[in-house]
């Protein structure tokens, strides 16, 4: 989405089939100035994007003009009746059916008068059957076609019959059949959108995660206050097993958190001052004074919402075929029920019979099971995700996820803990190493970089000079000016390229590297140039670094790792973690280089990520998969978000990929295959309308339950 564009998000009712999402769509994109417009049948939503020429009241207009309506979600919900309508709709079609059971049950023939029959399908024909005959009248005058459309035509060929036939033939009437389609429709409708709102529950579960109150200090006075009240600086003041209000970092107090709802991590985290914590998260049995960083849309959490909302209402690639085979659904289906009709009068059955047949094309054939096998499989399965500590950004990523061959670790802070400790100095002989230290410490003032708390670290309490014109070269090392003179810390090859002589700390170097460490090296480049120094910094592989390796390998994955360390120390941990592959003393660029290569060697390729170096290689790779330990212009790139600074997420994030991926296969396969198998049954006089009826209102029902079985999907 663009700067200048506009997104808006609406909740769109009148909905019954996948027919009815792709005639919005149409509706929508046809609007001046409108970018994209996808409607989820799922989650009953539109999402518009356009420019300045789009505003919320010409996309109401619009989706009203279609026969359709915009809901306001801050309304307060209606009473949902739609059981108790059910119910009585099903106390009227019992008397209608129960000539047919007891000539089952007895082998006898008994039947209710004719008038009978009429006055108990009245009321459900054309009360309960309303929605139906509105939704077909809004879908004839947008020259569209629908499910409602097909329930109406069928049912009211029935009933038309029937009341045709009263003084002909009251013996053979089909009330039952209209009653009964609209009863189990109105039944199977009703169960799908129970089934619906629990594809939700995650968001749900996130949205219940912000307290209605926070107690903040201010001007020496505790107040309790709205959550919307509280701004950035606020003292916060959290009691033990209350929420936290917003993210912030900790000024007093030491305790535990439960973090298990926004991380996936179960266990509680131990904080103490001057830790950050995230708002939503639970606080333990000690008290917490916090200073508030980030309120309202600024918030971890709110982040995490609005991914998890946006990936919910995407559409991912392999719905395009669903979406093109509901566009022509209906039309084609009334060309089938209408050729059925003809097809058994010119074979000599009788108009019952024929138009029996052509009812039950009608009933059984219907769009909804097809519109929802997608979106409702990566709802759940985005919901999933969320509560693993794996935020999915969209469907496409989710998608992707599944088809991976290869991922590519960064090292620092993917691989390993990220706070590596100096552990070695060797100098060239013309500085001692404390001031080498001191050096190297006040070159890195300001940086953020792991190897600079690193050399802080070490050097204590030293005083360090003041460094001027500090400057960052990207992938190489530092530069400033100290006392007049021009140093630099780097890498061998930021040596070499500057024309200097690194052989006289080769050895050491090189032993450094042999056991795993990373080399920097510190010169003096004016006003003359002499090398100084060499350093080892040391960092400690995650504990699940080496389980996640072999996770992946058990799913059939190649693991690679991509990192500007020197060889020597990525060959030792590559060896340790039982990596495939590693490139080493590789610039940003070079990692976007090596991800080319390794996509144009045929491999669909996932990096895994944390800093601002690793951003355009997570944007080159088919997947991003970015650590949110790290920096936000990583999160930001990368098509999933990992809440936990674990690597075994990712071949979690892979699994939950190929499992979501399997049941949208599945839906898309039963809708298709009840479709395919169902409209030549009811077509060859094989399906009464009452059995087309019920497996129709049981198609959608099952979808949606295979969907959610996701909900139970654990990593093994």
């Amino acid at each position: 989405m663009t700067a200048s564009a506009t997104e808006y998000r609406l909740s769109v009712s009148g909905m019954t089939c996948a027919a009815c999402a792709t005639r919005i769509e149409k509706v929508l994109r046809r609007l001046p100035g409108v970018a994209s417009a996808d409607v989820n049948l799922a989650s009953e939503e539109a999402v518009v994007t356009g420019g300045a020429a789009v505003t919320r009241m010409a996309i109401q207009q619009a989706v009203e003009k279609a026969g359709y309506g915009i809901r306001d979600d801050k309304a307060a919900p209606a009473v949902d009746r739609e059981g108790w309508l059910i119910l009585a709709g099903a106390a009227l079609t019992l008397p209608l059916l129960a000539p047919m059971v007891m000539q089952l049950a007895t082998d006898s023939m008994w039947m209710l008068d004719s008038r009978a029959q009429l006055a108990l399908a009245l009321p459900v024909q054309f009360g309960l059957g309303l929605p139906f005959y509105l939704g077909a009248w809004r879908a004839v005058q947008a020259f569209s076609g629908n499910m409602d459309l097909l329930v109406a035509i069928g049912t009211s060929a029935a009933f038309g019959l029937s009341l045709f036939m009263m003084s002909s033939n009251p013996h053979h009437l089909y009330f039952e059949s209209a009653a009964v389609i609209i009863v189990l429709v109105r039944l199977g409708k009703w169960l799908e959108k129970r089934a619906k709102k629990r594809t939700l529950s995650a968001l749900s579960a996130l949205n219940a995660l912000w307290p209605a109150q926070a107690r903040v200090r201010r001007d020496g006075a505790e107040l309790d206050i709205p959550l919307q009240q509280v701004t950035i600086g606020d003292i916060a003041l959290v009691r033990a097993g209350e929420r936290i209000p917003a993210d912030g970092k900790i000024l007093g107090g030491e305790s535990e958190i439960d973090e298990s709802l926004i991380t996936g991590e179960s266990r509680p985290r131990a904080v103490t001052i001057s830790d950050r914590v995230i708002g939503g998260s639970v606080n333990g049995m000690g008290a917490l004074e916090i200073q508030v960083a980030a309120v309202g849309a600024e918030t971890t959490l709110a982040r995490i919402i609005r991914m998890v909302t946006a990936a919910q209402g995407a559409k991912a690639p392999i719905q395009r075929l669903a979406d093109r085979v509901s566009a022509i659904f209906v039309p084609v289906v009334l060309v089938i029920a209408a050729i059925t009709l003809i097809g058994w009068l010119m074979a000599g059955a009788g108009i019952e019979t024929a138009l029996i047949n052509a009812v039950a094309v009608l009933v059984i054939a219907c769009p909804c099971a097809l519109g929802l096998a997608t979106p409702a499989a990566i709802m759940v399965g985005v919901g999933a995700g969320a509560r693993h500590g794996i935020l999915i950004r969209d469907a496409a990523a989710l998608e992707t996820a599944g088809d991976i061959t290869l991922v590519a670790f960064d090292k620092t802070g993917t691989l390993t803990e990220g706070k590596p400790r100096v552990t070695g100095i060797e100098t060239a002989g013309t500085i001692d190493e404390r001031s080498a230290l001191t050096l190297a410490t006040a070159l890195q003032t300001g940086s953020t970089h792991a190897l600079a708390d690193a050399l802080r670290a070490a050097s204590g309490d030293a005083v360090l000079p003041e460094a001027r014109n500090a400057r960052v070269i990207a992938g190489r090392g530092v530069a400033a000016d100290i006392d007049g003179h021009q140093y630099i810390l780097g890498t061998a090859k930021m040596l070499n390229e500057m024309g200097m002589e690194t052989s006289a700390l080769t050895s050491a170097a090189a032993e450094f590297a042999d056991g795993g460490a990373s080399v920097s090296y510190l010169a003096e480049t004016s006003p003359g140039q002499r090398l100084l120094a060499v350093f080892a910094f040391a960092d400690r592989l995650k504990a699940s670094a080496k389980p996640a390796i072999g996770m992946l390998h058990n799913l059939g994955v190649k693991s690679l790792m991509l990192t500007g360390d020197n060889k020597g120390a990525a060959r030792k941990i590559a060896g340790e973690l039982g990596l495939d592959d590693v490139r080493a003393e590789l610039l940003p660029d070079d990692k976007t280089r090596a991800v080319d290569d390794l996509q144009a060697g045929g491999d669909k390729v996932a990096m895994v990520g944390d800093g601002v170096n690793d951003a355009p290689a997570l944007a080159a790779a088919d997947l991003g998969l970015a650590m949110a330990t790290g920096t936000d212009v990583a999160i930001e790139t990368a098509g999933i978000a990992l809440m936990r600074g674990d690597p075994a997420l990712v071949p979690q994030a892979i699994a939950l990929a190929r499992a979501t991926k399997r049941k949208i296969k599945e839906n898309l396969a039963w809708a298709f295959i009840f479709n395919l198998l169902g409209i030549p049954l009811a077509a060859l006089g094989y399906l009464s309308p009452i059995i087309a009826g019920g497996a129709m209102a049981l198609s959608s029902v099952a979808v949606i339950t295979n969907a959610l079985t996701l909900n139970r999907w654990r990593f093994r």
